[in-house]
């Protein structure tokens, strides 16, 4: 893995590129975070949960629950929706540049923040095949609260970790599971996206 970390007004990002990595096998992840949440970062996660499953074709709506102790000491029990790219904030959009996305949101820390609904704070990654793997970026953003440099550095460690564990486990692990063709047990959703700032959304789920 290669990665580089910046901070801008809009938050901190990490441009990174993965060798043997596929952008239909990072699609496939984020509907079955629960068989790898513990590969993803052995260190700082816990068994991950679902509070609402995506179901096959579409993982918009779901919520897992994160639990994750980070590199500063602070267990966190993160409940994250998968956001629509369509109905978050124009400014989210705007940074999206490649062909591949999945946005997620912060919604709090137990059970009623899924009422509540707001995020308070956006992690999108996006993603897109090169000759050698995948080319992607991943950004800390704010919604209803403004991380600090330092904060956004502290989460650029962390998400460095898992997306460089992608390249350890992700292709074994996508194979796999290939064998099981339940889809209720092995859901995929093709994360492409289509159009431009404002107007990007899924081209395949409705």
């Amino acid at each position: 893995m290669e990665a580089k970390t910046w901070q801008d007004e809009m938050g901190t990002h990490i441009d990174w590129m993965l060798e043997g990595v596929t952008a239909k096998m990072i699609d496939w992840f984020w509907s079955n975070m629960e068989k790898c949440n513990l590969l993803w970062h052995p260190d700082q996660h816990e068994p991950l949960q679902w509070a609402i499953a995506p179901v096959h074709g579409s993982p918009v709506g779901s919520i897992h629950i994160a639990p994750q102790t980070w590199s500063d000491g602070t267990r966190q029990n993160l409940y994250i929706r998968m956001e629509d790219p369509a109905k978050v904030p124009a400014e989210i959009k705007e940074l999206i540049i490649y062909e591949h996305c999945t946005i997620v949101g912060g919604l709090g820390f137990g059970p009623e923040s899924i009422e509540k609904g707001v995020p308070f704070g956006y992690r999108l990654h996006q993603w897109e095949k090169a000759d050698y793997g995948v080319v992607g970026r991943s950004s800390a953003l704010a919604g209803t609260r403004k991380e600090t440099p330092e904060e956004g550095m502290i989460w650029a460690q962390h998400c460095k970790e898992e997306i460089g564990n992608w390249e350890v486990f992700l292709p074994q692990l996508y194979k796999l599971y290939r064998v099981v063709t339940n889809t209720q047990y092995n859901p995929f959703a093709d994360l492409s996206v289509e159009g431009k700032g404002k107007d990007t959304k899924y081209k395949y789920i409705r």
